[in-house]
C-alpha cells in the first residue's frame, strides 16, 4: 500500500568479495543501485526514472537487499537483481502498489422522486459513488453479507457509481464497499437519513 516500505531480498547472506549486486528498475533496464565490494562501490542512482526514488532507496551493505521506502504507485513495477560473480545469477520481482482507497458516498437520486409516482412513494432511489484514481478496485453494495451489485475499474481515473432502490420500510442492513486485493472503505446506508424525503438531496459518509 502507498506509503508502506517494500524490502526485495537477495536471498544471500553475505556478499562475496568478487561479487557485483546491479538493481535494475523497468522495461529500460535503468540502473538504481549498485555494489561492488573490489571496486569499493556502494551506490544508489535515485535521480534516473524521472526522479521517482529520490530518497526512497536504501541498500544493504552485507546481503545486497534493496529496500524502496514510502512506496507510491509509481514505484510498481518489474525489477531485476543481478549477481555477478564466479557465476551469473539473476531475479525478477514484480512490485504492486496499492493506493488508498477513498470513502464512498450514498446520496439520494433526486432524478427517481417524483411525489407523483406510486413506486417513488414506495421505493427510494440511490447512488453510491466516489472517485478512484487507482488499479483493481471494484465498488459494491451489500445487503447484509450478500453482494446485490458491483462494478470494477482497471487503471483508469474514473468516477464510479452505482444505483440502488430499496423500499421506505426495508429493514434490511445496506452498505456501499470500495475495496481493491488488500483493503476497502465502507459506507452504511442509514435509511431514515436519505430516504424520509423527495425535498433534496443528501449525502452520507461513514
Amino acid at each position: 500500500m502507498e506509503g508502506d516500505s517494500v524490502t526485495l531480498n537477495t536471498d544471500v547472506t553475505e556478499i562475496h568479495e568478487d561479487d557485483d549486486i546491479l538493481w535494475k528498475f523497468g522495461a529500460e533496464d535503468s540502473l538504481i543501485a549498485e555494489i561492488s565490494r573490489a571496486d569499493g562501490v556502494s551506490s544508489t542512482y535515485d535521480d534516473v526514472s524521472d526522479g521517482r526514488f529520490i530518497d526512497r532507496l536504501k541498500l544493504d551493505h552485507q546481503t545486497g537487499s534493496l529496500t524502496i521506502t514510502n512506496t507510491r504507485t509509481e514505484h510498481a513495477g518489474v525489477y531485476q537483481l543481478e549477481i555477478r560473480g564466479a557465476k551469473l545469477s539473476s531475479k525478477t520481482f514484480n512490485v504492486s502498489v496499492y493506493a488508498r482507497l477513498p470513502v464512498p458516498v450514498i446520496s439520494r437520486d433526486s432524478s427517481h422522486c417524483s411525489s407523483s409516482s406510486s413506486s417513488s412513494r414506495q421505493n427510494c432511489s440511490l447512488v453510491c459513488s466516489s472517485v478512484v484514481n487507482v488499479s483493481d478496485a471494484t465498488l459494491s453494495w451489500y445487503a447484509g453479507i450478500s453482494v446485490l451489485s458491483s462494478i470494477s475499474v482497471c487503471d483508469l481515473s474514473i468516477s464510479l457509481s452505482l444505483p440502488l432502490e430499496v423500499e421506505y420500510q426495508d429493514k434490511n442492513p445496506y452498505s456501499c464497499v470500495l475495496n481493491n486485493p488488500i483493503s476497502n472503505q465502507t459506507t452504511h446506508l442509514d435509511i431514515n437519513t436519505l430516504c424520509h424525503t423527495c425535498a433534496g438531496t443528501t449525502a452520507l459518509m461513514i
